[in-house]
């Protein structure tokens, strides 16, 4: 029987996705409805349907866009060709990517123009690589695993770099830097890791809460990286872990046996997620709910300037 709930901290949303919530809830106070947005603007389903309730379209493609209307580019970042789509549509757009992706958005573009092949370790499919990727799409290679890592073939060993998606898993992400490194010792690397602080955060919060839990549960949608990162590394070092995206997900059948709960949220998944999951427990009789520990993020990205325009007009 459960007894007890411990919460990780940091958990929840990073500046990146608040920034971007921020941005499309201001554009419908500032527009009006509709706005659009173009893919999901975070990876989570509950935000995205409060959006929607309040007149947010989401759609695919920009091609889908009526012609001249006022879009959101997701905080994962879109390739160049989307914003010459968006300007032959005259769509009015604004630009909620991860400050911390258009960094890697940044250094993908230097490598390139200096003539290097750029490895890219990511997963395929996913938003953020595609908008990478799409940055020099001739001069990038995709590296998902260390086997991977292992078998890749490059033109040129001497200008050679590597980059990463913001969202990955920080162990296996370092494993494959280290086959990378072995294999091509002149590799060139970020002058900063690109793992974004919040990823890290997080799993360093999980990691140090997990001696004390018996099962984790990850707040957040499944198409989140970063939450299915946090669940793999519970289950690395022998906790169970699953990913709900709410309380309605959760299976009794996972707490048999089980005295105490640890609990995070990813980076997408907004603080009442974590309310509904306390207060299904609370309804069980679980009263006794504790910080694991407290560390506070006090980073902040300011609103992108297009709406920072509008809202001084």
């Amino acid at each position: 029987m459960v007894k007890r709930i411990l919460l990780a901290s940091p958990r929840g949303y990073c500046a990146g996705v608040e920034r971007a919530v921020d941005t499309v809830e201001e554009a419908l106070e500032l527009w009006g409805a509709p706005i659009y947005v173009r893919k999901q603007i975070v990876h989570n389903a509950h935000v995205v349907r409060e959006l929607e309730e309040r007149g947010a379209i989401f759609v695919d493609s920009e091609t889908e866009i009526p012609p001249g209307s006022t879009t959101v580019f997701s905080a994962h970042g879109v390739a160049p060709s989307v914003h010459e789509n968006a300007r032959r549509l005259k769509l009015k757009t604004i630009d909620a990517t991860c400050p911390l992706v258009t960094k890697v958005h940044s250094e993908a573009r230097h490598y390139a123009a200096a003539g290097y092949t750029i490895l890219l370790i990511g997963h395929a499919g996913h938003e953020e690589v595609e908008g990478t990727t799409g940055e020099a799409p001739e001069s990038i290679i995709l590296v998902e695993s260390v086997e991977a890592a292992e078998r890749i073939e490059v033109p040129d060993t001497d200008k050679l770099a590597y980059i990463t998606q913001t969202t990955l898993s920080v162990e296996e992400t370092n494993e494959v830097i280290e086959v990378l490194r072995r294999r091509f010792p002149h590799i060139a690397a970020p002058k900063k890791d690109d793992i974004c602080y919040a990823t890290t955060n997080r799993q360093r919060a999980v990691k140090a809460m997990l001696p004390e839990v018996e099962l984790l549960l990850v707040i957040g949608s499944h198409n989140s990286s970063n939450s299915n990162r946090l669940v793999e590394v519970a289950w690395a070092s022998g906790v169970p872990s699953y990913l709900i995206d709410d309380e309605t997900e959760i299976d009794e059948t996972w707490l048999e046996g089980v005295e105490t709960v640890g609990i995070t949220s990813g980076a997408s998944a907004p603080e009442s997620l974590v309310r509904r999951v306390l207060a299904w427990f609370g309804e069980r009789g679980v009263e006794d709910v504790r910080a694991h520990a407290e560390e506070l993020e006090d980073v902040i990205f300011k609103l992108p300037v297009e709406v920072r325009r509008r809202a001084a007009v």
